[in-house]
């Protein structure tokens, strides 16, 4: 259910944040203390007095909400609807009624303050690669117009505008990721592969060359099936849960008109995020993505 409330009232959504924010008790962002008391309010919001440094805050500093003349459930609300429904900025532009510079920078510091995937891998993994069409969007337009080429078939690459990016599942704990790369190689694939718990790690991947160095290292038990010979799946052996991930990815992507390079990681974060957001009720799934941001 569409957390509309939260959306519609600022002080229901100043009460969210204040809920998600101090879940483990108020602590001062600037000491870090935990001596703080309440001190008046700032419009919504709840303000506080840290006895340790002696200086005031309330439930927005620190966060990418502070500072900012727009409703803090307008910002829920684009949020919400980025990542729950993949609405795009021009559109979040209209429904919140803004600027659209102001809707980018607020979304890009949304995507920016998400972590990065910690890759703990358990095993077995299957991984494989889907290749993005991700150039020079918002880059400066003194240059000469370049070839996009981005209508290549097959593998593409970080200069031409088609950087590969690698879906992993982890079988053992259900975990799936999506990293870009600026070069689908061997020491990518080893670079991604180089957090495991146990040696070796069974690795489930296609007939792809990057990965038959694998197969000669012990630190691996590499199993394969070929596609381009008709081969998909032999049991256990199988990519298929890593391109129905990777599936996923261009839609996710496609609303957006096309990205740049440069910000795809951030898009990626967010795609992430959005996965685990998937079987979520409204309400906690916009907890759960405060509380990412924090």
């Amino acid at each position: 259910m569409i957390p509309l409330d939260v959306f519609g009232s600022e002080s229901v959504a100043a009460d969210l944040l204040e809920q998600v924010r101090w879940r483990n008790g108020v602590t001062c962002p600037r000491c870090r203390s935990d001596l703080t008391v309440k001190n008046g309010s700032y419009g919504h919001f709840q303000r506080y007095l840290c006895k340790n440094c002696d200086r005031t805050f309330n439930d927005k500093t620190g966060t990418i909400f502070a500072h900012s003349k727009i409703a803090l459930g307008k910002w829920l609300f684009s949020i919400y609807a980025f990542l729950r429904f993949n609405t795009s900025l021009r559109q979040l532009q209209l429904e919140i009624d803004v600027q659209y510079k102001t809707i980018y920078k607020r979304v890009e510091r949304f995507t920016k303050a998400l972590d990065a995937p910690s890759l703990d891998l358990v095993g077995p993994i299957e991984i494989d690669e889907v290749y993005v069409s991700a150039g020079m969007k918002g880059r400066e337009r003194d240059r000469p117009s370049r070839s996009r080429g981005l209508s290549t078939r097959g593998r593409g690459s970080y200069e031409q505008d088609k950087p590969p990016v690698f879906t992993i599942v982890d079988r053992g704990t259900g975990n799936r990721y999506v990293i870009p790369a600026k070069s689908a190689d061997e020491s990518t694939v080893r670079l991604l592969l180089a957090n495991r718990e146990k040696e070796p790690l069974t690795v489930y991947t296609d007939g792809f060359r990057a990965y038959d160095p694998l197969a000669e290292d012990d630190a691996f038990d590499r199993e394969y099936v070929v596609h381009g010979d008709g081969e998909y799946a032999d049991e256990d052996v199988h990519v298929n849960t890593c391109e129905s991930h990777g599936s996923l990815l261009r839609p996710w992507l496609s609303p957006h008109r096309g990205i740049s390079k440069d910000k795809l990681t951030q898009y990626l974060r967010a795609f992430q995020l959005r996965r685990k957001l998937l079987r979520k009720p409204g309400r906690k799934a916009l907890k759960h993505a405060i509380k990412a941001t924090l």
